[in-house]
């Protein structure tokens, strides 16, 4: 049985599209980049630890797979993760203003006898934002617990100008590069 390690709810709807029964775990990962460590390769780590704490929780379910996923937005070679509060959501998105940056997503899947990752970055081109559209947008609550301060599948769509990579992606779980997971580990046909 496939479990997702992820207590992110556009995760599950996401993975749901897939047309797979799944279980939740959730899970309380540390998501702190190491001093020195690369972005891409934070990302890659937190993606496996989520998996490998899952698959620890279910060790004991003959033929468990666990899915773990990891996103975050960076921009100038600094992962902005989720805001802390509006003040800190409305600098990163500041720094976003008619900028394009990257989103890194890793996906883990392990089972007890296997482990696989992808990682997919795309590039998201942000139009030049007022201080009132940062404002109205701050208003709306949809940068809580966003990486990067927003939620592309939300009211900030109107503010992307460009997306060249995985529009699943950027919202937290690319739905055609998991599939391929999947498929390698017999749970997709």
């Amino acid at each position: 049985m496939l479990h997702l390690a992820s207590k992110s709810p556009r995760r599950a709807d996401l993975l749901t599209r897939l047309g797979l029964p799944f279980g939740i775990l959730d899970l309380d990962i540390p998501e702190q980049q190491g001093a020195s460590e690369p972005a891409a390769e934070y990302v890659r780590r937190v993606a496996r630890e989520k998996a490998g704490a899952g698959l620890l929780r279910v060790a004991g379910v003959a033929g468990a797979v666990v899915l773990g996923a990891d996103t975050e937005v960076m921009l100038d070679e600094m992962v902005f993760g989720k805001p802390a509060d509006a003040v800190d959501a409305a600098a990163m998105l500041r720094r976003l203003s008619g900028r394009t940056h990257q989103v890194i997503t890793a996906v883990s899947v392990l089972s007890a006898a296997r482990e696989a990752q992808v990682v997919v970055v795309s590039q998201v081109e942000v139009e030049a934002l007022s201080d009132a559209a940062i404002a109205r947008y701050l208003d709306s609550g949809e940068w809580r617990g966003k990486a990067g301060a927003y939620a592309i599948q939300g009211g900030f769509e109107a503010h992307v100008v460009r997306l060249d990579g995985s529009y699943s992606g950027v919202m937290g779980l690319p739905l055609q590069q998991t599939a391929g997971l999947l498929r390698a580990f017999g749970l997709l046909p």
